[in-house]
């Protein structure tokens, strides 16, 4: 019984170690966009803060697309549920 509890206390602390908060995420883009040069309240800061999200969305969609159903299984392109 003991055994069971600590092999699941143990998956449980591997699956929140992942996790990163929105606040998180934004601070690291934010020295991320820093480090390239930019200037905070500038056009291109925000410039970069939005090319970044948008990179981080198109990884999550390929993933998503490739992972169930491999590279390409048919005619269409996208989920088919």
């Amino acid at each position: 019984m003991t055994i069971a509890k600590l092999v699941a206390g143990a998956l449980l602390a591997l699956a929140c170690a992942g996790c990163v908060t929105d606040a998180e995420l934004r601070a690291a883009d934010e020295g991320r966009c820093r480090s390239f040069g930019f200037r905070t309240q500038s056009d291109g800061f925000a410039n970069c803060l939005l090319q970044l999200d948008l990179d981080r969305a198109a990884a999550r969609r390929y993933r998503m697309d490739t992972t169930f159903y491999g590279p390409y299984w048919g005619p269409y392109y996208g989920r088919r549920w």
